[in-house]
């Protein structure tokens, strides 16, 4: 009993936090989000990020993968890169989790 109490709490910290951030999104607010992103990394969560494209913005998904690059950049000291950046529709995500 008590043995399964002790797996059921190491077990919730694990969960999928997701961050969602604008392709304009401003340096300042940026560092906002990475430094939430550092905190659900060190209390052992993963993180999917995901830039969303709104409109015309889909024409320029090299921007995306270019904003993802430098988010993966500030963050190398923190978290391995688990899922490499993919599209699915309007969305470009990445899956990070703790070193």
């Amino acid at each position: 009993m008590k043995e399964q109490q002790r797996n059921r709490k190491n077990a919730k910290a694990n969960e999928l936090k997701q961050m969602r951030l604008g392709l304009k999104i401003g340096q300042h607010d940026l560092d906002i989000k990475l430094r939430k992103i550092r905190s659900f990394l060190s209390d052992g969560h993963k993180v999917r990020i995901q830039v969303f494209f709104r409109g015309r913005e889909m024409a320029h998904q090299e921007l995306g993968f270019e904003l993802i690059n430098r988010i993966i950049e500030l963050l190398e000291d923190d978290a391995v890169v688990e899922q490499k950046p993919q599209m699915a529709g309007r969305n470009l995500s990445i899956t990070v989790r703790s070193k």
